[in-house]
């Protein structure tokens, strides 16, 4: 099905061929420009491309270019502007444009990774669960003119991520420019995509009255844990529940008053722990407005613990993908930036999943390493796009949902999965006390073993 050219990157790389087939497919540019077209309302395409930018931004986030710079030089002469050009472009990105992106995205992968059968088993049958977490990007540098004289870290936006623990994939973002903006201030722009039958699951800095009674409103249902300024009237005396994997379940009713005056009746359940938090607290509490009839108490706090699953996707696109670019320092380009590694990340939980469909899935989530296919993909990306050329990744636009399956798990196949192997340290020994050096503030590396071997 793919050309010849291909062969010595099916024998060798098969995983740099799934991510360019895949970003081809979900980001091609004649698709990507006319979907541009008709959602920017501030921006146009005159001289320089909306894929451009997108394929200059996707090198860099997956790390086959050092910077936005470097993969300008790179690509200039096709590009056919100047570097200023390219940075008033990333400049002026709505930040719209960039969530509605991360949407386009996950809506063209989902029907992929269905077919692939690489959807986890329904945590909820009959709801949508979504996990809500919230995003800073680190501190810039100094490069904007009106910072240069400041000290302190400049902050280039936040961002509230929505994550589908079923696809794996983020299927929303809410960005804000404001880096000291609280979070609860994106909660309304939140509220207005909740569909009927989700569930909401987050933490407690997004447990307030106005957003947990208007998912109830949407007709959707929550799981949040409790802040302790959350207010209630409890209607009832706790009850034990039973035992789970990390302490003792306890459940009453409690009523809650929106600012309309209407009251709701929310069940709280509260899990003394066995093992402290790393917080040191002993028991958290839990919000929830799903019937007992739909989820039990200890079902409620099973669903809350798997809320670590969108941590672990920041913590992944932190270490494997080039997510926060600090020499951004305009929040547009920023969050645009951000936006990017979100998709990248979704074209990765696609490659998982047709790894999957063809080794396992327990193998894949529990021995392979998403750091080593990203360091595949960006040590091999550059040559594969000199030795196959451009014409050549058309194909994967004009595949069938079939077609495109069944390449993914002809390559996957082809996966040496001990080249990607997670090695997981052991728990880190405590630092021994340093002693001072009065004499001098270096030592000589050599001469300390060599003291040793005597």
């Amino acid at each position: 099905m793919l050309s010849p050219v291909f062969k010595p990157f099916i024998d060798e790389s098969p995983i740099s061929i799934m991510a360019r087939g895949l970003v081809e497919r979900v980001l091609n540019p004649d698709q990507i420009n006319a979907w541009f077209d008709s959602t920017a309302s501030a921006q146009y395409t005159k001289d320089l491309l909306f894929s451009s930018i997108v394929d200059i931004m996707t090198q860099v986030v997956c790390g086959s270019r050092r910077s936005v710079n470097a993969a300008y030089q790179a690509s200039k002469e096709k590009i056919g502007v100047s570097i200023t050009a390219v940075y008033d472009k990333l400049n002026g990105i709505e930040i719209s444009t960039s969530a509605e992106l991360v949407r386009f995205a996950s809506r063209q992968v989902r029907p992929i990774i269905e077919k692939l059968g690489g959807t986890s088993p329904p945590l909820l049958p009959g709801c949508q669960i979504i996990l809500l977490d919230g995003n800073c990007i680190e501190k810039s540098e100094h490069r904007i003119k009106e910072l240069r004289q400041l000290s302190a870290g400049p902050l280039p936006g936040k961002s509230l991520v929505a994550y589908d623990p079923e696809l794996r994939v983020p299927i929303d973002v809410f960005p804000c420019e404001d880096g000291h903006a609280q979070e609860r201030s994106l909660l309304g722009a939140v509220l207005a995509t909740v569909q009927p039958n989700n569930v909401w699951i987050a933490d407690r800095n997004f447990c307030t009255v106005d957003f947990t009674c208007g998912i109830v409103a949407a007709k959707a249902f929550f799981i949040i844990r409790e802040h302790k300024k959350y207010p209630f009237q409890a209607i009832e005396k706790q009850e034990y529940i039973g035992k789970v994997d990390t302490g003792k379940v306890y459940e009453q009713r409690i009523s809650v008053v929106d600012s309309s005056g209407n009251k709701h009746i929310f069940r709280r359940i509260r899990l003394a722990l066995d093992t402290e938090t790393r917080d040191g607290e002993k028991e958290i509490a839990i919000i929830t407005s799903l019937p007992a009839k739909m989820a039990n108490a200890k079902k409620i706090a099973e669903l809350y613990r798997d809320r670590w699953t969108i941590e672990t996707a920041f913590q992944h696109l932190e270490k494997h993908l080039n997510s926060e670019i600090n020499t951004l320092g305009y929040p547009r380009a920023a969050l645009f930036g951000f936006c990017i590694a979100l998709v990248a990340y979704t074209v990765m939980s696609v490659i998982k999943a047709a790894l999957a469909s063809v080794h396992g899935t327990g193998v894949i989530e529990n021995e392979v390493s998403g750091y080593y296919i990203a360091d595949e993909i960006s040590g091999t990306y550059r040559g594969m796009m000199i030795a196959i050329p451009e014409e050549k990744w058309i194909k994967f636009q004009t595949m069938s949902i079939q077609e495109l399956v069944a390449v993914l798990k002809m390559l996957s196949k082809n996966v040496k999965l001990s080249k990607f192997k997670k090695h997981p340290r052991g728990p880190k020994k405590p630092r021994p006390k340093r002693k001072p050096c009065k004499d001098s503030p270096h030592v000589s590396t050599a001469r300390i073993i060599a003291e040793r071997k005597k």
